[in-house]
């Protein structure tokens, strides 16, 4: 067997790799929130074929289905031979990812600076965020029931923002502190201007910033309060090592697990068994709410499915979810030879060597894990071979060192087997993470086989 995917590799193949990767690349690049993830991979959809759930009041094998929900998560299917009570294959991915977010009173004026306040979103290193170009990506909802798209930073010839940090000169104190308060989370407020306005006693850097707000996006002061404008790193994801082997971004974790189930289910024929792709938020803080995981979206649209075959009742609903299987696709640890000391070598994960199988994930004793069953697991070992896809078994570093959980308990929760399968990343979190363009085409060729021949 070979090292790593590339050595496998054909000339056809590794063309097919690099054009698949360089897709990616372009969607990740163009897809730096929730909304404008789900807003692409509608389009994508559509053009593959898809239609809204609402447009269909019967179902055959082969129909195309896809169904929205608040504009952050999306559900597609293609509909399989056997009845929906059969099960589902089904591939399931946050779209979500670690930020900082404007909070509803943002705007202030200080010391002639104009600034944002700002919350930030999931698990990050603070000190990660400051001194980098930030671009501010969202929505504004007005009371006329309008929603204005907020994106200033990320086109040609934008300004960006950004978070300062203090100058090395005078930061000896503040380099005695311990990494997780170098930078506190109140000091996270963007500088967003510096131009007052003239005539103006009251704060006028702010009232100049409010000016052009409402000149561009017709937004008063008061809008912040019903908006969701999120600060994310500025500028395109890009290739990665002399070699153009990997590829850098924002928000590989977990879009890259996201997009490549999207890509594998727009594969799909008239599968045997029912293939579904799910793309939730709000992995990074619990799948909370009501675009989480823990949200009844997914069951309603299966319910919604079981009525358009004549059979939507509650037991019927039960069989479907119980006898389906899912990879839960989410990013795993790639092994860094700069930080060895928090990895056990045997159970970790190497760039170029294929889609990650988690068996478990969770912390101190597997606190928070689904723990796949044996069972099902080398069910899926067979899916692999018999589809000469490469993988790997990997654990979240060394025992008690730390640990992470995923939104695989919650669909085992409903009585499914599911294990965790996911593309390894390095500087997971951090405004940028890489990824190798190998295990990202053969985490979609694993996604194809596993939607495709799973029993």
């Amino acid at each position: 067997m070979s090292k790593t995917v590339w050595e496998k590799l054909n000339e056809k193949e590794m063309e097919e790799l690099m054009k698949f990767c360089e897709d990616y690349r372009r969607f990740l690049s163009s897809s730096k929130t929730e909304r404008a993830f789900v807003t692409n991979s509608v389009a994508a959809a559509e053009k593959a074929g898809f239609k809204n759930i609402s447009e269909e009041s019967e179902l055959k094998p082969g129909d195309r289905i896809y169904a929205v929900n608040r504009g952050k998560n999306i559900c597609l299917f293609v509909i399989g031979k056997q009845p929906l009570t059969s099960g589902m294959n089904i591939l399931g991915a946050h779209i979500d990812s670690p930020r900082t977010d404007l909070k509803q009173h943002p705007l202030y004026e200080k010391d002639g600076l104009a600034l944002l306040d700002t919350h930030y979103y999931g698990g990050i290193k603070k000190y990660q965020w400051v001194a980098r170009p930030m671009s501010l990506v969202g929505v504004v909802c007005k009371k006329d029931g309008t929603t204005i798209n907020i994106n200033i930073g990320e086109n040609p010839g934008d300004p960006v923002v950004g978070i300062s940090d203090l100058l090395i000169h005078l930061s000896a104190e503040q380099l005695k502190k311990p990494a997780a308060t170098v930078i506190e989370g109140e000091q996270l407020d963007l500088l967003v201007g510096s131009i007052p306005k003239k005539d103006e006693e009251k704060d006028p850097v702010k009232a100049y910033i409010l000016d052009l707000l409402k000149e561009k996006y017709d937004i008063e002061e008061d809008d912040f309060v019903s908006a969701e404008i999120e600060v994310v790193p500025s500028g395109e994801a890009r290739d990665y090592g002399l070699d153009r082997s990997m590829i850098i971004g924002y928000g590989h974790d977990d879009r890259v697990c996201a997009y490549t189930s999207m890509r594998a289910i727009f594969e799909m024929d008239v599968p045997e068994r029912t293939s579904c792709c799910i793309l939730v938020d709000k992995e990074e803080i619990g799948s909370v709410g009501n675009t989480g995981m823990h949200s009844k979206f997914f069951e309603n649209v299966v319910a919604k499915l079981l009525d358009r075959q004549s059979s939507a009742n509650l037991i019927s609903l039960n069989d479907a979810l119980e006898n389906s299987r899912m990879l839960s696709s989410d990013v795993s640890i790639a092994f860094d030879p700069n930080f060895p000391e928090v990895m056990e070598p045997k159970n970790s994960a190497y760039f170029g060597k294929g889609i990650c199988f988690n068996k478990y994930t969770g912390s101190r004793g597997k606190s928070g894990s689904n723990d796949a069953n044996a069972e099902f697991v080398a069910k899926v070992r067979k899916v692999m071979d018999d589809n000469n896809v490469m993988f790997q078994t990997c654990e979240l570093g060394k025992v008690d060192v730390g640990g992470g959980g995923t939104i695989a308990y919650i669909l085992a929760n409903m009585n499914m087997d599911v294990i965790d399968a996911g593309i390894c990343v390095q500087n997971m979190h951090a405004p940028f993470e890489v990824v190798s363009k190998a295990d990202i085409y053969e985490g979609y060729r694993c996604y194809v086989a596993f939607l495709k021949d799973m029993r």
